[in-house]
């Protein structure tokens, strides 16, 4: 099926053409129509499925764009799925004339999504402590909510917020249609589904595909030997980006301070991180000016990146679940992944647990195989860009074109090949440039102008 098929309007039609959308994927062809009915819905699917069109595109579809209500609400579970889902949301309804998407997170000041509610918007995407924050305060309106999705609700639940959601749907109309998508299907969230959806239409789609894009291998060590073992990984598979798992926060700044200290490129990530930290280092991980991104499952979730090349699980999760999730990151878009375990010999329970629930035997190679972690034969593992930050966003109608101009125009002089991914958001701006010419780089911007204009500029390390 394609999208001509669906009864969507001609904006969301060229939309789809112009984002070269084709062929519609199986949870959006068993969604989108009973969406577009107004009925409930319960899906399951894995990330990377094109769930968000899913539910985006019939949102969309039914928004009255005179008003300038809140008419949608979408909870997700971290504020980088909201900022994902969020921007999807306008490049599927940017032909929508004064369409207005709104993300309401936490670590950020609330004081300018306070002011965005009082100027009216109609969609908003955000993180249930936050909604629930502006609920209290009274700035936000749910009574004219028309559709409201749970995404990722199983995480929802893993991070706690439970009470928080089920608050928030309570302060919502009965007539809402409540849109409820979900990796896995315990049963809190059947309760939930029980208790707030009306004959919801259940939708699962197994991607069977996906395991054997991906080659999972297993190898062995003792406890004290995993950081010396993940460094000879790193040295025989040299990926070019990786995501490191570990169970526990301490274990993530432990772990990146012997990588760092072993000439790595590499970055931690955990709860304790303020989000503006948290923010400039995924900046940095999606430009990659670092290599091996290291993460908690909770400081992971909602993290999705192009083209990674490996997921590492550093310490092996205590369920298949968060296993199964945590690999699915990588093999996307037709790429063959690769899934690197490293398990103690207390593991074998785990292990056996984990194959039996993904029907694949992990590959069990050799350890005397890998180089020595001390080599210095190998390829660097230091990243060969660096990231810089501008004072102005998609709010200050700051565009990727702008940069690269001001970078390799006459001011700037540079080549374009020294330029990477440049990265907008709300209010800040990342670039990244070729290592070897970032200061030069950084006093071109300092000393030149972006549209016009003086802007405050910085290297982020």
């Amino acid at each position: 099926m394609d999208f001509s098929a669906l009864a969507l309007s001609p904006p969301l039609l060229q939309v789809l053409q112009e984002m070269e959308f084709q062929t519609v994927t199986p949870i959006q062809a068993q969604t989108i129509p009973v969406l577009l009915q107004g009925r409930d819905l319960t899906g399951q699917a894995k990330t990377g499925s094109g769930k968000t069109a899913a539910f985006a595109l019939p949102i969309l579809q039914r928004l009255q764009l005179q008003r300038r209500q809140i008419q949608a609400l979408v909870l997700c579970p971290t504020r980088e799925l909201c900022a994902q889902v969020a921007g999807e949301i306008r490049r599927l309804g940017r032909r929508l004339p004064g369409l207005q998407v709104l993300v309401l997170a936490g670590g950020q000041p609330i004081r300018p999504q306070v002011n965005a509610l009082e100027k009216g918007a109609h969609v908003a995407v955000g993180t249930p402590g936050r909604v629930m924050d502006l609920l209290q305060r009274e700035v936000l309106e749910t009574k004219q909510l028309a559709t409201v999705v749970l995404d990722e609700a199983d995480r929802m639940l893993d991070m706690g917020f439970r009470e928080d959601m089920e608050r928030i749907l309570g302060t919502t109309p009965p007539t809402r249609q409540t849109v409820l998508f979900s990796a896995t299907f315990p049963p809190d969230i059947e309760a939930m589904s029980r208790r707030f959806q009306k004959d919801p239409v259940r939708v699962t789609v197994v991607e069977t595909e996906a395991v054997p894009d991906i080659r999972q291998l297993c190898y062995v060590s003792e406890p004290e030997q995993k950081p010396a073992l993940l460094l000879r990984i790193l040295r025989q598979y040299q990926p070019g980006s990786a995501i490191v798992f570990c169970n526990q926060k301490a274990t993530v700044v432990e772990l990146t301070r012997e990588l760092v200290g072993a000439g790595v490129s590499a970055e931690g990530l955990q709860g304790d991180l303020e989000q503006s930290e948290r923010d400039r280092v995924m900046a940095r991980f999606r430009n990659q000016s670092i290599r091996i991104l290291i993460a908690t499952d909770v400081a992971g979730r909602g993290i999705d990146v192009e083209a990674l090349d490996a997921v590492i699980n550093y310490d092996l999760p205590f369920q298949p679940e968060p296993y199964v999730h945590r690999i699915g990151r990588t093999g996307r878009a037709g790429r063959t992944g690769l899934a690197i375990s490293i398990a103690t010999p207390r593991d074998d329970r785990k292990l056996e647990t984990i194959e039996q629930a993904t029907g694949v035997k992990l590959e069990r190679p050799s350890v005397e195989a890998l180089p020595p972690a001390d080599s210095t034969s190998q390829v660097s593992l230091d990243s060969p860009w660096e990231t810089l930050v501008i004072s102005a966003g998609r709010k200050d109608k700051m565009r990727p074109g702008d940069i690269l101009g001001a970078l390799t125009g006459e001011a700037g002089g540079l080549n374009a090949s020294d330029v990477g991914k440049i990265e907008i958001q709300d209010r800040l701006a990342y670039v990244a440039v070729s290592k070897r010419i970032v200061r030069v780089a950084l006093q071109r911007l300092r000393d030149g102008r972006i549209k016009g204009r003086k802007h405050w500029i910085d290297w982020v390390r």
